[in-house]
């Protein structure tokens, strides 16, 4: 029978220079590489400490950064959606400030 990961939230995160962990309410922990995510990936480690959950636990915003990426999402193994043209403004953006 498939799970429906629309109800699975989170206990915990934590961001390293490479990589993107959760603590999920069930017992697992899941993994994956902070390229999937540039915000974070080009965020400062003070940037990406700053997070706040969305919700019941059920996504993760950065403030400092302008990310959202929900739990189900992560689960799901869904890269950023981001564009290049996108991400590119917001670096640009990111050197002004």
């Amino acid at each position: 029978m498939p799970t429906s990961l629309s109800n699975v939230g989170a206990r915990n995160v934590t961001v390293t220079d490479d990589t993107l962990t959760l603590d999920l309410a069930d017992g697992r922990t899941i993994s994956v590489p902070l390229a999937w995510y540039p915000r974070l990936l080009h965020g400062t480690a003070a940037e990406r400490s700053r997070w706040e959950w969305i919700g019941d636990n059920e996504g993760i915003h950065w403030p400092d950064l302008d990310e959202d990426i929900s739990v189900e999402g992560i689960i799901a193994g869904r890269r950023s959606g981001e564009s290049q043209p996108s991400l590119q403004r917001w670096l640009e953006r990111r050197k002004v400030a």
